[in-house]
This record gives structure tokens, sequence and C-alpha cells, in this order.
């Protein structure tokens, strides 16, 4: 998994969802703009996120294994168990 990029700034995040929470269009897949990178900070539990191109890779997420975003490459997550986590949005 890449690293952000130096030189990048946090503008926003997101509230913190649970496994009950997670937003739908979150668990399916979809992207960032370009030019927006994310980070997957976890709380409490574990998030399976999986990079859907050029490959699907696949990661667990936990509070010592966040998980990063690059621009425009499609990804999605699914909850392992209870889990509770937010995203932060950089540029």
């Amino acid at each position: 998994m890449k690293l952000l990029p130096d030189g990048v700034s946090a503008y926003a995040r997101t509230d913190t969802f649970s496994a009950r929470s997670i937003p739908d269009n979150l668990r399916r897949s979809h992207r960032t703009k370009t030019g927006t990178w994310a980070r997957i900070v976890i709380l409490e539990g574990r998030l399976r996120y999986r990079i859907l191109e050029p490959v699907i890779r696949e990661f667990e997420l936990s509070p010592d294994r966040p998980g990063v975003v690059e621009p425009e490459v499609p990804h999605e997550v699914e909850p392992v168990g209870d889990v509770r986590f937010y995203v932060e949005f950089y540029r």
C-alpha cells in the first residue's frame, strides 16, 4: 500500500462509522477525485480495504495499520466484525 505523498494537507474528515453505520457507497466500488488522497483511520476493530484496479489487492486495516487511498483508484471497504473508523481527505 502506498504512503501519503509529501506536501499534502488534510482538509476534511468524515464522521466516525461503525460496522452498522458504514454508508452503502463505501461498501461498493467508489473513488476519490483527481488530486484527492485519503487515509482510513481505524479506532477499534478491523476493516477490509480492497483496491479494485489495476489489480485487486486486499488489506486488513487495524488501529496500527491505517489505509491510504490514492486519487481516482476504485476501492471498497468491508467490516471484519465490530469496527469504528473515519476517513481523512488530503490534497
